[in-house]
């Protein structure tokens, strides 16, 4: 019970900022340390689909609360006080780096703690120098507009997996933002079930060779990731502070988002000790 009111927790809060541009869901379930376990139940969905079901809903049920309850009011925040809200943020992604490492597993410094990293950074710039609108959205009704649509569903969807990429960010990237917005406001089914289609395959085929490249390669997974991460800090960064007053609350806020963070990291550790003490030790090694 205490794992899902966690999980549920853990979907408000990525389903109340993953709306606001720049910030990720992606990045904010790496941070949460929920990400592999969303990887994992849509990659083995089938192997285990009880358990999937249960997580899956679970944690769809506090994203879509968390837009509906806490979207609007963080959304007010950072148009009062954005400063100090998106320097949380920040402090939210410096609080993940020492959990990023751990679970790259690295326990000395190499050329692989630049390089991968610095893949990432390169990866998350590349997209944000795009320019907007790349895709037409407009629809004459030919099978080739229902395709582009699929393929725009399907590039959104890998930005949904992907940590350091916002889905709102690079659907404007993509030219559909306004016309997937006003499709769904005016519930333009021949417009939406073509991206529908194509987000579900983009989850699909992105979550099971991620979860396959985190199993076979998972330093070289995870430091990219970490630069996924860390680039994403150029969306978000609301530039320098405009006075003293100001700097102090900037500093304040990005404490708070690093420490809250780093004790929901250590409660991770915690809860995955405990799990681990829980697993009877084999047969052979108890001695007679």
């Amino acid at each position: 019970m205490k794992n899902l009111i966690l999980t549920l927790f853990k979907g408000m809060f990525i389903g109340g900022t993953m709306l606001i541009p720049g910030v990720s869901g992606g990045s904010m379930a790496i941070i949460l340390g929920i990400y592999d376990r969303l990887i994992s139940s849509i990659s083995r969905f089938f192997k285990n689909i009880k358990s999937n079901v249960i997580f899956l809903a679970i944690f769809g049920i506090g994203a879509v609360a968390g837009m509906i309850l806490f979207a609007k009011p963080i959304s007010y925040l950072k148009d009062m006080f954005e400063k100090p809200v998106m320097f949380f943020f920040i402090g939210c992604v410096a609080g993940s780096i020492p959990m990023m490492l751990k679970k790259a597993q690295v326990k000395k410094v190499s050329w692989k703690c630049f390089v991968f990293p610095i893949v990432g950074i390169l990866f998350v710039i590349l997209i944000a120098l795009i320019p907007t609108g790349g895709t037409a959205a407009a629809m004459s009704g030919s099978i080739f507009d229902y395709l582009l649509l699929v393929l725009a569903g399907f590039l959104a969807a890998i930005a949904l997996v992907l940590p350091g990429i916002s889905v709102s960010f690079f659907l404007l990237l993509i030219g559909v933002y306004d016309d997937l917005i006003n499709s769904i406001e005016t519930l333009n089914i021949p417009f939406l079930i073509p991206i529908f289609i194509g987000l579900v395959l983009g989850v699909i085929l992105t979550t099971k060779l991620l979860e396959a490249a985190m199993n076979k390669f998972p330093q070289p997974t995870y430091l990219i990731i970490l630069g996924f991460i860390v680039g994403s800090i150029a969306e978000i960064f609301p530039g320098l502070p405009g006075d003293v007053f100001e700097y102090i609350i900037c500093a304040v806020t990005l404490a708070l988002g690093f420490i809250f963070i780093w004790l929901l990291s250590r409660l991770e550790n915690n809860k995955d000790s405990v799990s681990d003490a829980d697993v009877p030790a084999p047969a052979d090694s108890i001695q007679k």
